[in-house]
């Protein structure tokens, strides 16, 4: 795998899970009553509570799994089944909407500062973690960690890079709740969940495919491993 293309496949896995355009009803039912900018500074606290979330693991993931014994291929496989059922979860039902905050009465009175803050603290859980950043996240920034590790610090980089561009996507699409709404509509947002959730099974499978392949020897052919590597 090019470090192009690790950058690509980073970017989709970890767009897929975090799914961004899905949670905009999410993050609208949360933000009710708030001014437009009220929910702009909203948007960016999670937006860069996600990116520093998500930096430590990519940083810190495989000194972890040192620490605690666990193998790259067992957390590979671990991982891979942790995005299937949460794949499986959104392409099988609406899964956003069991997340919704009620609107707390005379919280929209408060200034933006004061708004953002008051909300964003009741944000962390469970929208900030686990819908946005759970254990689909962070293992596959375990797992891009450890594929960009034969890049130095130019896979270093590149893998910040797409965490930086996944979290600037949570904001943009947070900052554009009320026109995505608009545009997609209840049938188009709930299209949109459930065809990230059929790629995210892929994705889940291919993980597990390739930790079965790492920890065995012969079960497993190259190709299905790396499907497209000849195309190239």
């Amino acid at each position: 795998m090019s470090q192009a293309e690790l950058s690509v496949n980073f970017f989709i896995a970890l767009f897929a899970l975090i799914d961004p355009i899905g949670n905009v009803p999410l993050f609208a039912a949360a933000t009710t009553g708030a001014t437009p900018a009220g929910r702009r500074r909203v948007a960016v606290y999670i937006s860069l509570f996600a990116f520093g979330f998500l930096m430590f693991f990519y940083l810190t993931g495989l000194k972890l799994l040192a620490f605690f014994g666990i193998s790259l291929p067992a957390f590979r496989i671990a991982g891979g089944i942790l995005l299937f059922l949460l794949g499986l979860e959104m392409a099988r039902d609406d899964f956003t909407a069991t997340f919704a905050e009620p609107e707390i009465p005379g919280e929209a009175a408060l200034s933006t500062g004061a708004y953002a803050r008051k909300r964003f603290e009741r944000l962390i859980v469970p929208f900030a973690m686990p819908l946005l950043i759970g254990p689909g996240a962070i293992s596959t920034v375990v797992i891009y960690a450890s594929e960009a590790k034969r890049y130095g610090l130019a896979g270093a980089a590149t893998g910040l890079g797409v965490i930086a561009a996944v979290s600037a996507c949570i904001l943009i699409a947070f900052w554009l709740t009320p026109l995505i709404s608009r545009a997609l509509g209840k049938i188009g947002m709930t299209i949109v969940v459930r065809v990230l959730g059929l790629i995210l099974c892929a994705l889940a499978v291919q993980f597990i495919i390739g930790g079965i392949a790492d920890s065995t020897r012969g079960i497993i052919r190259h190709s299905a491993v790396a499907p497209y590597e000849d195309v190239r």
